[in-house]
């Protein structure tokens, strides 16, 4: 695995974050589009919406963002949950990226907002994302049928969260 920080997301990280938005395998495991302009993803970094909070992987050796995770947490009744989503750059995934970035994420959620749930969605044929999940204590609530439409095809994705006592 390589030597990495993980540190907040700063705007100066924007261009390595849009180049892991347009990799195909980022672009595979999420909602993102293909054929994205680097300004539209410019546009959505510089304007998160509120209880947004990123944090970054960074290669020690080369200082480009390799990773992302993201939590954006809830408002009124339900102020104790936070939805994640991730992503790590098709060169580097596979090794242990993920994990560091959910530990990190994980402690800010439980230890610092004091979050209860964390949910998130996940394809039913991304089977290293659910397994990682499932590694972090996630369990699959459901099944979202014909979540999405990727490469031609609907696809499914499960419904997973963590929860608290």
């Amino acid at each position: 695995m390589p030597e990495i920080t993980i540190r907040a997301f700063e705007m100066t990280d924007w261009q390595d974050v849009a180049t892991l938005f347009l990799l195909p395998n980022c672009r595979w495991g999420t909602l993102q589009m293909p054929y994205q302009s680097r300004d539209e993803i410019q546009q959505k970094l510089e304007k998160p919406s509120p209880g947004m909070y990123k944090l970054v992987a960074v290669a020690t050796d080369s200082q480009k963002v390799i990773g992302m995770v993201s939590l954006h947490t809830h408002r009124g009744r339900r102020v104790h949950v936070g939805a994640l989503g991730m992503f790590v750059h098709d060169d580097y995934q596979n090794q242990g990226i993920g994990s560091k970035l959910l530990d990190a994420i994980l402690d800010l959620a439980e230890n610092w907002l004091n979050l209860k749930r964390l949910e998130l969605e996940v394809y039913t044929d991304n089977l290293r994302a659910i397994h990682l999940y499932e590694k972090y204590g996630f369990v699959i609530e459901g099944t979202l049928h014909k979540y999405a439409f990727r490469d031609g095809n609907y696809v499914d994705a499960y419904t997973m969260a963590k929860v608290r006592d």
